[in-house]
């Protein structure tokens, strides 16, 4: 294949592609996915110096799973690494095989597009170190285009380690809490009907909670019931009607593949974004001092309700290897981070490998869930001081087909903004980690470029009602020159 073809698989930290060719031209073709999992083995055998492998694979509940793990399977094979299939599988647990399994197993695999359309896929690689960064998926892509691989034959075994690793979540619960800790809880479990369908049987039950009601647990490819996505609103408002019909005590809704998580509170209220990473503020900083990183598009009411638990709230890049890396930074200086988080729900905790992982999330809401219940309080009572803005959008803009270079005519935009925001009477925020941040005397915007999409995400917040209607429109002036840009969602969002 050419190089540029791979390189337009790369996504951020992951390879992702088409690969249902219902709506469009498949991308993440067999080939590919060979070709890429070949060049893997090689990029290992530089990295470690081994010449030998074993490669764990399993994948979320996509509908082209079979044939990507099938294609990924036959590279690893055909360069003498042996291959492990773990089937459904989340992506956090194909990390956890590797630090505490007895798979022995050197590397892992996931077969994911998150929480993208059923018809796109992916691959996710993990070291014992991590997950790869994106310069390890260019230096992989780069050698699937050369095409030099070792060769051999491997052999392939099936084992599940999802068992496993339900256990190691219902042992973290328990060690916290004693035995049976959600006796007499009701909590329903949202998987959209994607992988995570596990935690109500193989979490929740044997922690004593009683989980009927819980909807969408069968793996279902193609999503019918709704996106498998936290931040969605359809999904987040299925689950609260969910909870307030079962009058349960708790809501939990995953993504497809449990990276990512959040709640929705026993009155039915959502417990995400903002609100979500106040309520693990609240359980890491109790007692402590500490830093709490996130991404660039959260609230400056989090950044009061953290400076009030006596922590610092550091914004950074969005990305949740960013964050994770920020967090990183600042405990390898001596400091103490406990927590990286997205507003997306991507949540990495110190004590757990720095890993993005859902499950793990929700575990540490669980135990928090039954300390409070023992003192007659509700976990929302730990998030009542966090001041809510009055108003909170996010608008997509779009680039028209004249656009040559996107990224380019991108960071361009930002650029002219910074300089020229003082026209709509806008100031740039000194904690600008990415694109450009206005404040605009009622709140703020974000103006920025996402992480995968041909996209300039604008996230705008106001303590005013209205008043994100009148920042779009002085928005709409300084953007209104720009020909490469697609302005109709902030003209429709105007009106």
């Amino acid at each position: 294949m050419l190089t540029e073809e791979l390189k337009r698989l790369k996504s951020g930290t992951d390879v992702r592609g088409v690969a249902v060719g219902d709506k469009s031209p498949i991308t993440l073709t067999d080939e590919a996915v060979n070709l890429i999992c070949r060049a893997f083995i090689k990029w290992l055998s530089v990295k470690t110096g081994k010449t030998y492998f074993k490669i764990a694979i399993g994948n979320d509940s996509r509908i082209s799973a079979e044939r990507i793990v099938s294609a990924a399977t036959q590279g690893f094979l055909s360069c003498g690494s042996d291959v492990v299939y773990t089937g459904l599988s989340s992506t956090p647990s194909m990390f956890i095989l590797l630090k505490e399994s007895d798979f022995g197993c050197d590397a892992s695999v996931m077969v994911t597009a998150s929480h993208l359309p059923y018809d796109r896929n992916g691959l996710k690689f993990f070291t014992p170190d991590g997950g790869l960064d994106g310069k390890d998926i260019d230096d992989i892509l780069e050698i699937a285009a050369k095409g030099d691989f070792p060769v051999g034959k491997g052999k392939k075994i099936e084992r599940s380690f999802m068992d496993e690793y339900s256990g190691i979540l219902v042992k973290t619960v328990e060690k916290a809490c004693g035995i049976l800790p959600l006796k007499g809880k009701k909590i329903i479990v949202d998987a959209g009907n994607g992988a995570g369908g596990f935690f109500a049987e193989k979490v929740l039950k044997p922690l004593g909670a009683n989980v009927d009601g819980s909807q969408f647990l069968e793996p279902d490819g193609r999503f019918p019931n709704h996106i498998p996505n936290p931040e969605d609103k359809d999904a987040i408002e299925s689950l609260s009607q969910a909870v307030l019909r079962e009058k349960a005590d708790l809501g939990i809704i995953f993504d497809t593949d449990v990276d990512r998580a959040a709640c929705v509170d026993c009155d039915g209220g959502e417990i995400n974004r903002n609100a979500l990473i106040a309520l693990l503020s609240a359980i890491l900083l109790k007692g402590r001092t500490g830093v709490i990183v996130t991404d660039s598009v959260t609230s400056d009411g989090l950044t009061e309700f953290i400076k009030n638990l006596g922590g610092e709230h550091v914004r950074f890049k969005r990305g949740y290897k960013n964050v994770i890396d920020k967090c990183k930074e600042i405990n390898d200086r001596g400091g103490y981070s406990p927590l990286a988080i997205e507003t997306s729900g991507h949540a990495a905790f110190k004590e757990n490998y720095y890993l993005d992982d859902g499950a793990y999330l929700i575990t540490k809401i669980l135990i928090s869930l039954s300390h409070q219940a023992k003192e007659g309080k509700t976990l929302t009572s730990m998030i009542t001081s966090l001041k809510r803005p009055v108003e909170e959008n996010e608008i997509r803009l779009s680039f028209t087909d004249d656009c040559a270079d996107f990224r380019k005519d991108g960071a361009f935009v930002i650029e002219e903004l910074k300089t020229r925001a003082f026209e709509c009477g806008f100031t740039v925020a000194p904690d600008n980690y990415e694109g450009v941040r206005l404040n605009t005397g009622e709140g703020w915007i974000l103006v920025r470029m996402s992480v995968h999409d041909p996209v300039m995400p604008v996230n705008l917040e106001s303590d005013v009602k209205g008043g994100n209607i009148t920042a779009a429109k002085k928005l709409l002036s300084l953007l209104d020159g720009y020909n490469f840009l697609n302005l109709n969602n902030l003209k429709n969002f105007i009106l």
